[in-house]
């Protein structure tokens, strides 16, 4: 089951990046005493009692800026907003109610969506509690008193907010159609690309109802095989700045990402790999899916017989983090290597879910070790007893050693590509895990 999404949200300077670090656990926003500070959504995923999610800090609110750096706080927080399964509306005991809450309050209910009234700043319970009541008067339900900078009311908070999470249904445990969310930048040919694989001799089966995450999940029959595309999509949005629109893919992404088994990134050719491109294909990367990268308009670009070695090439350089992923050159317009996407989403799903006997990998393993000796610090050198895969999605290792500490990026990284070379594994990452044995254990 994909991770709810918490999105927090308020007016600017009531303690929003001050919330969101304390519960990631480190300093991820920027936190400053200036209003619009926090320009940009900032995710982290959170974990409390048995809850994993995501939240997602907001740009400050103000409905009625016409600043232009406010408005496009704005804009982002709504995305924010359209996106989350659970809002936190946080406001700022000390301001005291504002007409500008009531506005804000508006706009949460209009979204239909759970929200949890939170009010900050309170570092007394005893002597700010009849401040807090006046936050009733908002009408979107019972305040919780907290104070992000002294990490005080959090468990009553999260309580609440963790109380709106669906639970898993029996359905969605035993659904293990391939689920593909195609994500980029803006205007990259992502909707162009769903509507191309999902026609043209292809059977539609159903479309899935609009999810609370704002998007269209749908069901398409190929080769006698069911596939679920996560249609990301669906901005549509009457911004003027392209770099907002670029922005807004961000949280976009979190939540698609959260929810596919293969995601799809797309690249147009005739820009190269950007900075937002490398982001976007993080999310992916850090929560272990299956990936490929579609680089679009592949048409328009004028080639010889290096050109897409060398487009390759540079793709690699700045998807350094991600070496594995499979790369397809494509023209959404023309067609031109559409019918590729398919095999490699089946070969990459193959992939993410391959499972290695433990004798096997121990003689790759071993093989490995005996070419290319363990580091050794002080006159230690590192002993790998014995590797053993323990999941899949990702395929992911733990590997017995005597002393974690001897064991080096570097060669982790080697065993990997040992590994990669005897399996493949192409288009989906691995995971490593390293555990102390002693010898006598």
């Amino acid at each position: 089951m994909a991770r709810p999404v918490v999105a927090i949200v308020g007016r600017p300077n009531v303690g929003k990046s001050t919330l969101f670090n304390a519960l990631a656990g480190e300093r991820i926003s920027i936190v400053k005493d200036t209003p619009g500070v926090t320009r940009d959504r900032i995710y982290a995923d959170i974990s409390w009692l048995n809850y994993d999610f995501t939240m997602i800090d907001t740009g400050g609110i103000e409905p009625d800026s016409k600043d232009i750096i406010l408005s496009q706080m704005r804009e982002q927080a709504q995305i924010a907003i359209d996106t989350a399964d659970v809002i936190v509306f946080l406001v700022d005991v000390k301001q005291g109610l504002q007409d500008s809450d009531s506005k804000v309050a508006d706009m949460l209910r209009r979204s239909h969506k759970p929200v949890v009234l939170v009010v900050n700043k309170v570092d007394s319970f005893e002597r700010d509690m009849a401040d807090v009541y006046e936050f009733y008067n908002l009408g979107i339900g019972d305040p919780i008193a907290i104070s992000a900078s002294s990490r005080l009311g959090f468990g009553d908070m999260l309580d609440v907010v963790c109380s709106y999470f669906p639970e898993p249904t029996e359905n969605e445990e035993e659904d293990d159609t391939p689920r593909i969310a195609v994500i980029g930048k803006p205007n990259v040919g992502k909707s162009s690309l769903i509507n191309k694989l999902c026609g043209e001799e292809r059977v539609i089966v159903s479309d899935i109802a609009g999810t609370t995450r704002d998007a269209v999940d749908t069901k398409v029959r190929y080769n006698h095989k069911d596939y679920i595309f996560i249609d990301t999509a669906g901005l549509r949005r009457k911004s003027k700045i392209k770099e907002d629109l670029e922005r807004y893919s961000i949280v976009r992404a979190v939540a698609s990402v959260e929810k596919a088994d293969v995601v799809i990134i797309m690249i147009d050719a005739t820009e190269g790999v950007t900075e937002q491109d490398a982001k976007i294909a993080g999310i992916a990367h850090e929560r272990g899916k299956g990936i490929i990268i579609c680089v679009n308009k592949w048409d328009a670009i004028e080639k010889n017989d290096k050109t897409m070695k060398e487009h390759e090439t540079k793709i690699r350089q700045i998807l350094s983090f991600m070496p594995y992923a499979s790369i397809l050159f494509i023209s959404v317009k023309s067609g031109q290597r559409l019918g590729k996407i398919y095999e490699t989403i089946d070969a990459v799903i193959e992939n993410n879910s391959m499972r290695i006997a433990t004798g096997v990998l121990n003689e790759i393993v071993s093989e490995a070790v005996a070419l290319q000796q363990p580091p050794t610090d002080k006159g230690k050198r590192l002993k790998i007893y014995y590797t053993t895969q323990v999941a899949v999605k990702p395929p992911t290792f733990v590997i017995f050693v005597n002393e974690k500490y001897l064991m080096h990026f570097s060669y982790v990284r080697y065993l990997e590509n040992r590994i990669r070379d005897a399996f493949g594994f192409e288009g989906t990452s691995l995971k490593f895990i390293i555990r102390e044995r002693k010898e006598n254990e």
